[in-house]
């Protein structure tokens, strides 16, 4: 089953008279939408009651939650404790409101050369999932996501290579970041192919069928990603149709998270609706 749903709650979500995350089930639901990410950028505090409410919610509406987990997670830095910590956080908070995911972001280059980043990221991504699965965090699975921005470590390939080393890391494959931070690369079927192909052959039939997957235009720069935009952009791109009929084609079955700017759950009804005429 391909899972569509917005990132957050949607302008249109408050214009309505909506305040809490829970009431966004139903919806969401009403919208045609199954799945839905809530946002712990700038920290995992969320209390379990509330978790508890949005879960209810949720699962009576048959709406997949996941989970970002906070922005400032650097695995490329020294303090992997503080790392650690963020991921423990971000697993018991969206443990609270029934998360089956948690996307992160890996890292950042700051002054190192790019291939001492990833391999820093790679010793202390290792610690952080050997560590999560001592403390008994077996059920979620974890998902590191292609960057937008040239200087971050997120390349697909380097995506490909972290979810090697645990069972439990899955990609989140940002198709608005890979274009960025390839100045425009994405323009049709064939280069949505040959990532799909790329990623099947790094990751494994699996984790390649239950990707996610996170869309939206983006304008970017040199330095690859600058702002997000909404579907009624026509300049920047990528566009959602060709990778709608590979997944209809392929027989996919990611979950897809729509991170438009402010229509997002709208922009995620039109995803679900080129994917079913793609069928």
């Amino acid at each position: 089953m391909v899972r569509f749903g917005p990132a957050g709650n949607a302008e249109a979500f408050y214009a309505e008279g909506h305040k809490h995350t829970y009431e966004a089930a139903e919806w969401l639901k009403k919208l045609g939408l199954s799945a839905f990410e809530y946002s712990f950028g700038r920290g995992a505090r969320l209390k379990e009651e509330t978790g508890a409410k949005i879960k209810d919610e949720m699962a009576r509406c048959g709406i997949a939650v996941s989970a970002h987990a906070p922005y400032y997670i650097n695995l490329a830095n020294d303090e992997l404790e503080k790392n650690l910590q963020y991921f423990r956080e971000s697993t018991v908070s969206g443990g609270y409101m029934g998360a089956g995911r948690v996307v992160f972001h890996p890292g950042s280059m700051g002054k190192m050369k790019r291939e001492q980043a990833f391999e820093k990221t790679k010793e202390n991504l290792a610690t952080v999932m050997k560590a999560l699965k001592g403390e008994g965090a077996q059920e979620m699975i974890y998902c590191p996501e292609t960057m937008g921005k040239i200087n971050q470590i997120g390349t697909l390939e380097e995506i490909c290579e972290l979810c090697s080393l645990s069972d439990a890391l899955y990609p989140a494959i940002d198709f608005g970041h890979l274009n960025s931070r390839t100045l425009g690369s994405i323009k049709g079927k064939q280069d949505y192919a040959a990532i799909l192909d790329t990623l099947k052959s790094g990751v494994g039939e699996e984790k390649y069928k239950k990707m996610h997957i996170h869309f939206s235009h983006i304008q970017y720069t040199a330095k690859g990603e600058k702002t997000h935009l909404t579907f009624e952009d026509e300049e920047w791109g990528p566009f959602f149709g060709p990778l709608a009929e590979l997944i209809a084609e392929r027989g996919l079955s990611p979950v897809v998270i729509c991170e438009s700017k402010g229509t997002q759950a709208n922009d995620a009804a039109l995803m679900k609706k080129m994917y079913e005429e793609a069928l």
